[in-house]
């Protein structure tokens, strides 16, 4: 059989895999980004491999595939642009035992992909390593036992009051020592003027506008403006645009009074990454360490202020069970809960970003918390008797939908991330060429200085786009997988008569809501319901239609009607 092209330009293509973490770093130079290069690149070429590429991880844990040099590597084995994989021992490419057995056992054999463990002293080309089980095993008890002794020693620092966290908003690591924070005066002065704005019976919403107008900088991007590199994936919102989540943040945060507050947040195992709020009693508090941004008198009486807001906000004192899954059919933004202040009992959602309240969205896409009840019941107690009575039709359209969109989907994500990939590629022979015509002098240092800033630059924007796609494409993966796992869930449901929270979770991913339209003298709202694992999925004609109609403010009719002009 005749050879394709990518299978021979791949067949002499070495992928050398480093990572370091702060762990492996404790273990001295021989565990260096630097040395591990050097070492599986000189014995990558003795075994005559010319063309080589390096992905690389440094300061992260083994034991998480949330790593963009391992994504990167996976997906370039997955395109079948790799022949052979350098590592100097497992450990480097995981500790965790189930990504181990997966990798040696199927990832790699699948793709036909040589690995080379050097200091495990193995080759899949000459047979297989009859260790492999157990070196898996005690790469994650080394893990295991690692995170170990960082609790405790965590454990220890934070009950001697030594802070675990980053200084907060408004606060700077002592430079003379790191485990004390000062007054960072700019930020600090921020932090005064929310607290002030409080007191004085401004919303959150509206000092939230006013910081915006004022054009001062958000927290992520002050640090970064700051050179101060701070956990947290960067808002594409403008750097100036505060939203009052972070508004509140600040306004809850008893630091600002002088303490330190240690283990806020804990996880439930080694393997679980969630971090979960601990209760109040099981924190550790160390009153007036740092100098105060807030006296403790005003902080309190914030708190005193915003717990009576709290409860008015909603009528159960929590969120609604729609809360999170209604989206602007028109702007994308999430959809806030609110109730009528003159009459509680009249509750309901609008957009977000409205323009009327300092958004961009043309209109308020209102609407009423009862009449999105009726409609949703409607529609699932009609997903749910198609799914009783005609199962196999259902199985095959939620199936065949789920296939479908995938497949466009992946296909899409797979060229622009093929695109990128393609362009990184050039940018090192780029970079490569150009030092070569540096050295000869026929490019100035000046010029060689401008122009790899520019290369490296671009390369590191890119990288950071094809590291998102790679998750992004996994996720479409998975979500074919899961279709089955849907249909039982649906099942489960077939006979309910309300909804609960729970359902609602378990079958529904997001609901578009349009904002009202006059149709034929007639109010009619639209919404689109999009399932987990098969989306926006058609009911047949042969159930019959939802009709829902309720009036409200003003006493103005609004219907919803399936298969009419507007369907759900």
């Amino acid at each position: 059989m005749k050879q394709s092209n990518s299978k021979k330009s791949s067949a002499k293509t070495a992928a050398l895999y480093v990572r370091l973490s702060r762990d492996d770093g404790l273990e001295g130079e021989s565990n260096s980004i630097q040395n591990q290069k050097r070492l599986l690149s000189r014995i990558a070429k003795d075994k005559g491999y010319v063309d080589i590429r390096t992905f690389c991880d440094d300061g992260i844990s083994g034991t998480t595939e949330n790593r963009s040099g391992y994504r990167q590597l996976i997906a370039e084995i997955e395109a079948g642009n790799i022949s052979a994989l350098f590592i100097k021992d497992w450990s480097r490419l995981t500790r965790d035992q189930g990504v181990f057995l997966k990798l040696s056992r199927m990832v790699l054999p699948k793709h036909d992909i040589r690995l080379v463990s050097v200091m495990d002293g193995t080759d899949s080309a000459e047979g297989e390593d009859d260790l492999a089980s157990f070196r898996g095993l005690m790469n994650e008890m080394y893990a295991q036992d690692i995170s170990k002794k960082r609790r405790a020693t965590n454990r220890v620092k934070g009950a001697a009051g030594e802070p675990l966290s980053p200084p907060p908003y408004g606060y700077r690591k002592d430079p003379t020592n790191p485990k004390r924070w000062v007054v960072d005066e700019e930020a600090a002065t921020v932090v005064r003027r929310i607290f002030s704005m409080t007191l004085e019976g401004f919303g959150t919403e509206q000092i939230a506008a006013a910081l915006s107008e004022g054009r001062i900088l958000t927290p992520l991007f002050y640090w970064k403006s700051k050179g101060i590199s701070r956990s947290g994936k960067m808002p594409e919102r403008e750097p100036c645009r505060w939203v009052c989540s972070t508004v509140i943040k600040i306004l809850s945060m008893q630091e600002y009074c002088g303490d330190v507050i240690n283990f806020k947040t804990y996880s439930k195992s080694f393997w679980l990454k969630e971090r979960i709020r601990n209760a109040d009693e099981n924190m550790a508090i160390f009153h007036d360490v740092h100098e105060a941004i807030i006296d403790r008198a005003t902080f309190e009486k914030v708190k005193s202020k915003r717990g009576k807001t709290r409860k008015r906000k909603t009528v159960e004192g929590e969120k609604n069970m729609f809360s999170g899954l209604l989206v602007c059919a028109d702007c994308g933004h999430n959809m806030h809960y609110h109730f009528n202040q003159k009459n509680p009992e009249i509750r309901y959602f609008n957009c977000s970003n409205y323009s009327g309240d300092r958004g961009s969205c043309h209109a308020t896409h209102y609407i009423r918390v009862d009449f999105l009840e009726q409609v949703v019941l409607g529609e699932m107690k009609r997903l749910m008797l198609f799914a009783r009575r005609h199962e196999n039709a259902f199985a095959e359209l939620a199936m065949g939908y789920s296939l479908k969109a995938s497949q466009d989907e992946r296909d899409m994500k797979q060229k622009v991330l093929y695109a990128k990939n393609a362009r990184i590629r050039e940018i090192d022979r780029l970079i490569e060429r150009l030092y070569e015509d540096n050295v000869a002098g026929r490019v100035s240092d000046e010029r060689f200085t401008r122009m790899t800033a520019s290369y490296e630059s671009e390369q590191s924007a890119l990288m950071e786009e094809a590291n998102a796609f790679t998750a992004e494409l996994a996720k479409v993966n998975d979500s074919a997988m899961t279709t089955v796992n849907f249909l039982s869930t649906v099942r489960k449901y077939t006979r309910a008569k309300k909804l609960t929270q729970l359902m609602l979770s378990e079958l529904i991913a997001r609901i578009e809501v349009y904002h009202a339209e006059k149709m034929d003298g007639k109010k009619i709202q639209r919404l689109k319901i999009h399932y987990h694992c098969i989306g926006d999925l058609d009911i047949p004609d042969i159930l019959p239609e939802l009709n829902v109609c309720i009036k409200t403010r003003k006493g103005v009719a609004v219907s919803y009607a399936t298969n009419g002009s507007f369907p759900g």
